[in-house]
């Protein structure tokens, strides 16, 4: 497992990060969530993301009990906040009383002293952003966080932030964006802000919700007990990828994949790693064996070639505009 630098601080992550988003605590059982840590563990990802929200904090829990007896300081633990927590009015958002809050909250459920990195999960556009910095500030300060992330923040918003953590003196070094072959809206406007910032990205769903695997096939109904076919585990984020002409595109991929000698799978975490400012690409499992496959991606170059040809076949159905970086305009 190769490490990286997290942006411009001296922090190295896995460059495969293991994210328990719509695993832990709902989609899987708690045995199964256990052993696909273990083989990441074993596998040499150090670096895990989780966030309050997910499983309505249950996978917070999960997560905390799989790495209960390993070493801590052997690995970086995220989490995040901003979602919907709880009923009352101020169980969501970027306030500093649901920050204050909800940290501790976390660290609870993880079983931490503190945790790594600890992200905006989105924007809120009725906080001031001086409050949330704030608040960041004193998480920080108070040894609950070594360091500060945000998620889908676009370019102005983080250009907003960044000189506010400086004068803070805390160390603003990520964004958690989604990104993908298919998915590249932080191209134009977020990756070049970041690297003149000093911030890394921290990808999510680089196998744009499975599509990229190649198990879904054009003209098929998705395969029984896949996302696709599952309310509860995120049906509703991959059915957009579902089109035929999506899906016909990713199955011309795979000579490429096999000239690389790499599956599907690998070829779409190598590519988002490609890109100088990922600091770590985030994938899920189900399953042990999703984890073993995929961490092959690490440390594989794709030459430039390679990498023409894979825009060449997937240009037409790629989502470029910046403009889908964004939060919800009211709490949620």
């Amino acid at each position: 497992m190769k490490h990286r630098h997290l942006g411009r601080s001296g922090l190295l992550v896995s460059e495969i990060a293991y994210g328990n988003w719509i695993t832990h605590g709902s989609q899987v059982e708690e045995d199964a969530a256990l052993a696909c840590v273990r083989a990441a563990l074993d596998e040499g990802i150090t670096t895990f993301d989780t966030a309050d929200v997910y499983a309505g904090t249950r996978a917070e829990e999960v997560l905390g009990r799989a790495l209960k007896g390993e070493r801590r300081e052997g690995l970086e633990i995220f989490t995040k906040v901003y979602w919907r927590t709880g009923p009352g009015v101020n169980d969501s958002g970027l306030s500093r009383k649901h920050i204050m809050e909800s940290i501790d909250g976390s660290l609870k459920r993880l079983g931490t002293e503190y945790v790594d990195l600890y992200q905006a999960h989105r924007y809120d556009k009725h906080t001031p952003l001086e409050e949330t910095m704030e608040a960041f500030a004193d998480v920080v300060h108070r040894g609950k966080a070594h360091y500060i992330g945000v998620s889908e923040w676009t370019a102005a918003e983080i250009r907003a932030a960044k000189p506010l953590a400086d004068e803070l003196k805390i160390r603003l070094v990520s964004n958690q964006p989604q990104y993908s072959m298919l998915w590249r809206v932080i191209e134009a406007e977020v990756v070049p802000a970041s690297v003149e910032l000093g911030l890394g990205q921290i990808v999510w769903s680089p196998l744009a919700q499975g599509v990229l695997t190649g198990k879904y096939k054009p003209g098929q109904q998705p395969p029984a007990g896949s996302r696709a076919t599952d309310e509860k585990s995120g049906a509703g984020f991959i059915a957009r990828w579902l089109e035929d002409d999506v899906l016909t595109r990713v199955q011309q991929l795979q000579p490429l994949a096999d000239q690389a000698g790499l599956t599907l799978a690998q070829l779409g975490v190598a590519w988002v790693l490609q890109n100088p400012n990922v600091s770590a690409a985030i994938i899920g499992a189900s399953r042990p064996e999703q984890v073993r496959d995929n961490v092959k991606a690490s440390g594989v170059e794709l030459d430039a070639g390679l990498l023409k040809a894979i825009d060449e076949i997937v240009d037409p159905v790629v989502t470029r505009d910046p403009s889908l970086t964004s939060s919800p305009a009211n709490r949620p």
